[in-house]
């Protein structure tokens, strides 16, 4: 081979081995990033559909933790709610005094304050010479009417026999229904008395189920005739009572629905039990009485109360707590809470009072926002949105 030939096939190698190093890198520029813009494509499907930057993932368990309470929202401007102060207060029959029926020296306590008791359970045991005598005295009428019916059934066998004039048999028999009336009588007195077996005592005894709620009993102390000794409430049993002004009185009907914001934030739903026809002398409103569900409340608590009545404005306009409502970016925003925790959504905002907020567009009826602690979806939204910068 010449020296021609020899660098005309040199030139040719060469040139082969640029073209594949050429084809290669060609290659790596148009298949490389594929699989890359499927991946951004693929996260910015994700980003969408779990609601971009303005999602929130959160656990129930760590909704739980941080305090968030959440409210299912209702169609009804303010002009259709009525805002009022309430307490809650046990029933008619939630709530018993337990005293002692004759006075005596306490001689056995039973239950202390926070104890659970049942109907008809013994509280204390008070000894008692009251009790003595009513023991006695039923004692002495119940042997009286025995000796009475045996004198009746002498005279009437006596007066079959022809022994015996009809007045003395219709004597016995006065005597005998007087005799067991009063042997009735004494067993009542007995009874009322809640006279111990032996007859020493009387015994202290709740008429109702529940907790002891207020004692002032002591073991030896003497105590008075119907003095307060026990206090019993069933938690199950309570009403809520709301005062309300005489021109929104006239407004709610029973059956209205009511709602009952909490001191930790939660709202309960209620009804309208009635409404007192006549307004308190002291603070010249009318009590509108609620009737609830729910069996963690405790009388004497302070609430505050909505109550929706029937005869209220209409309005499509949402109604939510100014707290839920949250400046992201500039915009008004509450947090939906979705499957996977809560999304912010934009809002138009509208008349406020008394600490609500109405929402003309951006929510429906129905949906389930973040009501207490809303600001920390905010916030965990700003750390996210940090992270990212």
């Amino acid at each position: 081979m010449t020296l021609k030939d020899k660098r005309l096939v040199g030139g040719v190698a060469g040139a082969a081995l640029l073209a594949g190093i050429g084809g290669f890198t060609l290659a790596r520029l148009t298949t490389d990033p594929a699989p890359a813009a499927q991946k951004a494509e693929k996260g910015e499907s994700e980003e969408h559909a779990e609601g971009g930057g303005d999602s929130v993932a959160m656990t129930l368990e760590a909704i739980k933790n941080a305090g968030i309470t959440t409210e299912t929202t209702s169609a009804g401007g303010l002009g259709a709610e009525i805002v009022a102060q309430a307490t809650v207060t046990a029933r008619p029959g939630g709530e018993a005094v337990v005293t002692a029926r004759a006075g005596g020296a306490v001689t056995r306590v039973f239950k202390r304050l926070g104890d659970s008791i049942g109907a008809g359970e013994t509280l204390a045991i008070v000894e008692s010479r009251d009790a003595a005598q009513i023991a006695a005295e039923r004692t002495s009428a119940n042997a009286k009417a025995v000796l009475a019916q045996k004198a009746l059934a002498r005279e009437q066998y006596l007066y079959r026999e022809r022994v015996s004039a009809r007045v003395d048999f219709e004597q016995a028999q006065a005597e005998a229904a007087a005799a067991g009336a009063e042997a009735r009588r004494a067993q009542v007195a007995a009874s009322a008395a809640r006279i111990t077996s032996d007859g020493r005592g009387v015994i202290v005894a709740s008429p109702i189920s529940g907790r002891v709620t207020a004692t002032s009993i002591a073991l030896g102390a003497f105590v008075q005739p119907e003095t307060e000794l026990f206090r019993v409430a069933n938690p199950r049993l309570v009403q809520i009572e709301a005062a309300v002004g005489a021109a929104e009185a006239a407004r709610i009907a029973a059956g209205d629905a009511a709602v009952v914001e909490m001191p930790d934030g939660r709202a309960i739903s209620a009804r309208v039990r009635a409404v007192t026809p006549t307004l308190s002398g002291e603070t010249r409103a009318a009590t509108a009485v609620l009737d609830v569900a729910d069996t963690a409340l405790q009388p004497g608590l302070a609430v505050r109360v909505r109550i929706k009545p029937s005869q209220g404005e209409r309005s499509t306009a949402i109604v939510v707590p100014e707290e839920a409502v949250q400046s992201l970016e500039g915009r008004d925003v509450v947090f939906l809470r979705t499957k996977q925790g809560f999304r912010a959504v934009s809002v138009t905002l509208g008349s406020r009072s008394a600490g609500r907020i109405e929402i003309l567009s951006g929510l429906s009826a129905g949906e389930q926002i973040a009501t207490r602690q809303a600001f920390l979806l905010k916030a965990e939204l700003g750390k996210g949105a940090g992270e990212e910068e």
